[in-house]
């Protein structure tokens, strides 16, 4: 064991052997006293790691912790999720990234809600959010000591609109007559398979199957919607391969959606302009985003309140309202097993006469060929003679 100097440097390295292995650092110190302090320490801790003595972890602040959290999440994340967390960082980051992780109360929690939902944020969102928080602090096991004292906020189950016949109509020949001429087939494609909008935007000619009429996604949102195989229908087929048509020398890593621009030309008194002129088209990148030209269609279709995502709201009401089995519908569109009754709840619009037709069908269930006795088909005990008349005749 020594410490000593090269030549030429002031500062003092050590060198010593443990466990059989010779270990032979710089200590950074050109103090031969601290350069003893620094081989000491080192020591001491090669020792408590062999032992299985771990060392407590230096606090953190929250802004550097949910960094290392994000950067460690990302490999295994979609890019619609990595987008929602980083979405939720920007507005956590002004409340909590000073602190030290393990100063965070739940009261400042509730702070931040309280403030949040007073800027008009729906209580999905917000919930997003503390989510996000809740697992950077999880991570560095900041979360269970206040746990019990944070309060999730409620959310409306019911957000979404499905469409009718009529709107659907309106909206797709307003669609159809956008300057963008990807925003029809997007918005088809999108109501044929009830997909979320950041799965079908980053779709690829090589998941496209018009053979055998089907389509494989990539990276969903969920776990469960990653990869999985959908049949197309006819209108989605059709769609499609009148789409393919305007790409002839596509490539199967060419985005179906990819990215281009439009201009327009000449003049038009309703829509201002008579014709569209496509440029800076590049197919190895998918479409930036629709919300533009959707905001246009929509409007002109007097559709004011629908979102995107009502398009794949709309796909999983219809076939809810079909009686489509939940397990079939989950593998559709990418849930996972434990969100099945949630979605179903949430995605499902039943009139009053839906449920009236429900209930009455609980009346007019035949019953079974040995279910004789009327105690069994009735479900009330049968009186027996004795019971029905008294001594004097009277019924009782």
């Amino acid at each position: 064991m020594s410490l000593y100097r090269p030549s030429g440097s002031r500062i003092y390295w050590m060198d010593f052997h443990f466990h059989g292995q010779r270990i032979r650092e710089s200590t950074g110190m050109p103090s031969i006293t601290r350069a003893k302090e620094v081989q000491k320490k080192r020591q001491r801790d090669l020792a408590d790691g062999s032992q299985g003595i771990r060392k407590p972890e230096a606090p953190k602040l929250f802004s550097t912790a949910a960094a290392e959290w994000m950067e460690a999440k990302k490999p295994k994340w979609s890019p619609r999720m990595f987008d929602i967390a980083q979405n939720s960082m920007k507005h956590l980051a002004p409340a909590f990234g000073k602190k030290l992780v393990v100063d965070i109360e739940a009261k400042d929690i509730a702070r931040y809600q309280k403030e949040r939902m007073a800027t008009g944020v729906a209580g999905r969102t917000c919930n997003i959010e503390i989510g996000v928080l809740r697992s950077v602090l999880k991570r560095y096991g900041a979360w269970a000591r206040i746990q019990p004292w944070v309060e999730m906020l409620p959310e409306n189950e019911d957000a979404g609109h499905a469409l009718s016949t009529d709107e659907e109509t309106a909206l797709l020949a307003e669609c159809g007559k956008s300057r963008s001429r990807l925003l029809l087939p997007f918005v088809v494609t999108a109501i044929e398979t009830a997909a979320r909008y950041g799965t079908i935007r980053r779709l690829q000619w090589k998941n496209v199957d018009f053979e055998n009429r089907c389509l494989t996604f990539g990276k969903d949102k969920t776990r469960a919607g990653s990869g999985r195989t959908i049949p197309l229908t006819a209108r989605a087929v059709e769609t499609l391969s009148f789409w393919s048509q305007s790409f002839p020398a596509r490539e199967p890593d060419h985005f179906v959606f990819a990215h281009e621009r439009c201009g327009a030309s000449g003049s038009d008194e309703v829509f201002g302009f008579t014709a569209a002129t496509l440029y800076d088209l590049d197919p190895t990148r998918p479409t930036g985003s629709i919300k533009v030209a959707w905001e246009h269609a929509r409007k002109r279709a007097g559709l004011s309140s629908i979102r995107l995502h009502d398009i794949r709201h709309t796909g999983v009401s219809r076939m809810i309202a079909n009686r489509v089995p939940l397990p079939i519908i989950g593998k559709i569109v990418g849930w996972s097993a434990g969100t099945l009754a949630k979605m179903a709840a949430r995605y499902g619009h039943f009139s009053l006469d839906e449920q009236r037709t429900a209930l009455e069908s609980i009346g007019r269930q035949e019953p079974s060929l040995g279910s004789q006795n009327s105690e069994v088909s009735s479900g009330y005990p049968k009186k027996s003679p004795k019971s029905e008349a008294s001594n004097d005749g009277v019924i009782q």
